[in-house]
Order: structure tokens, then sequence, then C-alpha cells
């Protein structure tokens, strides 16, 4: 039996209800690069295998040579994916995210679900991963009820150890959401095991102006003189990179500075962080980023980030050449930008069983994140999800699926996915995170 391939002018999900039950269907379509500022359609052919309650398929770019295969192909769908060497996926089963790493001058992100113009994340393993726009778009209701092009933001943040050159940005958001988690604090830059991230301002300092208006342009002050230093200095490394006809190790140029400019970058940085607060963090912490609360995740510190996906953000200060854009936004996020932290609830609980904790860690307007704790030999479920929902392991194995999840790895659930007993036969401490829409 051969497959012919059927052609969707708007979404292929509508025309695969359309069919008769029975053998496999194959139907080519246009994805439009929604992630991509440029634009443009991606051709993609999608194979179904129509089952009880389910749905299996695979998805493929569009080609001549594709499309002659299929109208000789006779076997199942999985004879298709070993002769494509690509991945089959199904609408009840957890789809693995094959993550892509992403360079910043701090260290890396490592995104889950990222799909933008710098990087577009995969589902499925190794080699036969799909770019994960691909896969959803093949069956946008079933997998996430239509919410395809803005699936929850899941990254890891891996700053350097050293200090200085692995903080982050200073930076707000006016309309992004984020949490993070703590999953390790790097001993040679916290000997201690207590890490930081630069959260807001310090109470102290801005008691020490007679009201927020003055203390806004005290503090707008101090950033414009370290700015100033800033742009003198990435003007010196730029200019040597253009004389040498490359950009180099700009780092080890620093040492050839002059000695009094070093000085001067380092006095005006502590005098802009001396407004700042330091919020201490250790492996397991949780912190809320709510908008408009300037923040800094310092060196060595790695966490799990769950966000909005929406990317913006206001560059209130950065202790090096900011990369992706000419200029910082300190008058507005000076304008803007919270002075007092919100304050920190504690977690709900909303389960707790034999050996067996579930708690609410993050609830924002647009997403909720659950964080689930097993004891050894305790056993749990995860609520279905009504629309997907993004899983990351922390801790421990979960066994879910072919391939059991290791720590920092993550699935995707699609709509209505229905959990299995999940047992912790190790014997250390599981947890693993659960985010849903709202």
């Amino acid at each position: 039996m051969t497959v012919p391939v059927l052609i969707a002018h708007q979404s292929p999900e509508s025309l695969l209800k359309a069919q008769p039950p029975g053998g496999l269907v194959a139907i080519a379509y246009r994805l439009t690069r929604f992630w991509s500022s440029q634009g443009g359609e991606d051709a993609l052919v999608a194979v179904y295998e129509r089952q009880a309650g389910r749905t299996r398929f695979l998805v493929a770019p569009d080609s001549s040579e594709l499309r002659e295969g299929l109208a000789g192909f006779t076997g199942d769908l999985d004879a298709l994916a070993e002769q494509l060497k690509t991945e089959v996926f199904a609408s009840d089963q957890a789809i693995a995210l094959s993550p892509i790493h992403i360079p910043k001058p701090w260290g890396e992100e490592i995104w889950y679900t990222g799909m933008e113009d710098r990087g577009v994340a995969r589902a499925g393993h190794a080699k036969r991963a799909v770019p994960l726009p691909c896969v959803l778009s093949a069956l946008p209701e079933q997998l996430t009820a239509n919410r395809e092009q803005g699936i929850i933001l899941l990254k890891i943040l891996a700053p350097r150890p050293e200090e200085v050159f692995g903080d982050l940005y200073f930076e707000l958001h006016e309309e992004k959401r984020e949490v993070y988690v703590v999953t390790a604090v790097d001993e040679r830059a916290w000997p201690d095991g207590e890490g930081a991230i630069r959260f807001g301002f310090d109470p102290r300092v801005r008691a020490e102006y007679p009201d927020d208006q003055a203390f806004r342009k005290a503090f707008a002050g101090a950033v414009s003189d370290y700015e100033a230093v800033r742009r003198e200095i990435d003007a010196s490394l730029d200019q040597r990179a253009a004389e040498e006809g490359q950009e180099g190790d700009r780092e080890a140029w620093l040492a050839d500075l002059p000695a009094e400019l070093t000085a001067k970058e380092k006095t005006l940085r502590e005098a802009m962080n001396r407004f700042t607060a330091l919020k201490p963090l250790r492996v397991g912490d949780v912190v809320k980023v709510p908008t408009l609360t300037p923040h800094s995740l310092q060196h060595g510190v790695r966490t799990v980030e769950f966000q909005t996906p929406v990317y913006e953000r206001l560059i209130v200060a950065f202790a090096q050449k900011v990369l992706t854009q000419s200029h910082w936004d300190t008058a507005k996020a000076v304008e803007l930008m919270k002075l007092e932290a919100e304050r920190e609830a504690s977690f709900e609980r909303l389960s707790a069983g034999e050996g067996v904790v579930a708690e609410r860690i993050v609830d924002f307007d647009d997403f909720e994140v659950r964080r689930f704790t097993l004891e050894p030999g305790a056993v749990a479920r995860i609520p279905s999800p009504p629309d997907y929902a993004v899983l990351m392991q922390v801790q421990g194995e979960l066994a879910l699926g072919v391939c059991p999840l290791q720590p920092e790895q993550a699935v995707l659930l699609p709509r209505g996915w229905e959990s299995p007993a999940l047992t912790n036969e190790s014997a250390n401490t599981m947890i693993f995170l659960v985010a849903y829409p709202r």
C-alpha cells in the first residue's frame, strides 16, 4: 500500500480529522517561522498513524525524494522513521526535549523550549531530534491546545565561576516573569556553598536619601559614571581587535590596559553596586522574579529557569561589553524599576502522602510551577495537563518512558497526558519540577 501525500493549506491536523481511519496518512504543509524576525516558511510533511485513542507521527522536510519514497512505501510508521533516521512522536506520550547551547559573555544558556532568532530547541533524542516548532505544528491541538507558539520557556543558566565575568546582566522585564531554582553552586566561586543573586536595592542605602526620586537620581548617576568607563575600556579593546584583525582574547587584553583605568572601573563598579542588594542562594533555593524588579544572577550559581516566553528586557548595567545591543536602557529602567522587593510567600503545599510532597513554588498569572519531592520507595502521579506541561528532572532518576530522565533532562507533556505511577526506586530523594500554563 502506497502513502499518498495530501496538501494542507492550513493546519494539517484539521485535514487529518477528515480522513478515514486505517493506514498511514501523509500531509504536506507549510509552517510559518513565527520564531524568526526574518519570517519565511518551512515546507514539511507529517506522516500519521492513528490508533485507538492516540496518534503517532513523524515530521520531515518536504522533498521530491520523500514524496517518491512514500509513493512506493509499504511498511509501518516505525519502518519509515528508521528509513528517514528521524523520531516517532505520539499524542499521549511525553516528548523528549533536546536542548541547544547558547553562548553568553557570562557563560551559557541551555534552552529546552526556546524558539527564536538565536536558536531553536529540538524534540526527540540525539541525532534524530527534530526542531520543536515542527513537531508541535503537526498536532497543535492534541499536543498543546493550540498554544504551540507560546510554550513556557525552560532553560538552564550556567554562569562561569569567575567574579564579574560570570555575573549576568543587571536587568529588569516589563512583561516577562521568571523563576530560578538553584541546582548547583560552584565551590570555586563560593567555597561555603552560598552563592547570590543581585536582587533589587539595599534598603539601608535607600534610607540615606530624602525620597525615592533622589535615590533613583543618585543610582542613575552612578550607573552613568560606570557606563562611561565601561565604554572607554570597550573602545580600547575594540581598537586593538581592529588593529590585529581579529577579536582575540579580550579578557587577556584587560591586563594590558593602563592600571589607572582598570582601577577606575573597579571603583565605579563598586560605587554602582553599593545601591543594590545581594540575596544569598543555596542549592534548592527558589527565586521568583516579578516584573520591574532589577536582578542579576551571580557567577558560579547554576539554575533551572522557567519564564514567560516573551523576549524583552531593559539592561540597567553590565560589567562587560553588551553584544546584543549598542546601548544600555538605564534611563527607562530607572524610571520603571521597583525599589522594594515583593515579600516572599511560603510555598503552597498541594498534597503530601507517604514520602511524597507536592508544592506550588510559583503562582504567576500566566504559569505556575510545582515541585514534587519523593523519598526512596515513594510513588506519585502528576496531574494531567489541561493544555500541556513542561517537566524538568532536578535530582535522582525518573522513569518516564523508554529512557529514564536524569538530572537536567526535560520533557513536554501533551494535553491530556495521563501519568503512570512514578516510583522513586533509588536510595536518595528524587525531585522534579512541572510547569503548567494558565
